[in-house]
């Protein structure tokens, strides 16, 4: 699906769902990372997260294009379109739409250093690496010992 096909399938589901016609464009916009859709408020066009169609397919990407028409509609009728707003919700809800992304945000994975004291034997967890032989333990004062190190993903 390109940039055309796109714009007549958006412009479809506003006159069948919404009764009212999109006269601006729908584009395929790759930088979109974690959201469906975005409805730009200065030139009126929307941009969708191609990753909707490719990996969640057609029944997907109509419930994104219908939450950004939402936006649009509200928006040019000078009623209030943000998502906390209640005429939103309820447009939202009576036409069906997507209420929230189906793209979950990336998992990030961090790197931790484990240190042990020689006398207590605390556990030290740090993020960036540090001397051994330079710093010591904050309860006893004994040395510390590097341990390995661990990636734990959040």
């Amino acid at each position: 699906m390109n940039d055309l096909e796109l714009t007549a399938l958006v412009k479809k589901v506003s006159q069948e769902y919404f009764g009212k016609p999109f006269i601006h464009q729908a584009y395929f916009n790759s930088r979109l990372k974690t959201t469906g859709g975005r409805f730009h408020l200065r030139d009126k066009n929307i941009d969708i997260n191609p990753k909707i169609y490719r990996d969640f397919g057609r029944a997907e990407l109509i419930g994104v294009i219908k939450h950004e028409l939402c936006h649009y509609h509200l928006y040019n009728d000078g009623l209030p379109a943000q998502h906390k707003d209640r005429t939103f919700k309820i447009l939202l809800q009576q036409v069906g739409g997507s209420r929230f992304s189906p793209i979950k945000s990336t998992v990030h994975r961090k790197n931790y250093h484990i240190y042990e004291c020689n006398n207590c034997h605390h556990i030290y967890r740090r993020v960036k690496k540090i001397n051994a032989r330079k710093y010591v333990c904050g309860k006893c004062h004994g040395k510390l010992k590097y341990i390995k190190d661990i990636t734990i993903s959040s």
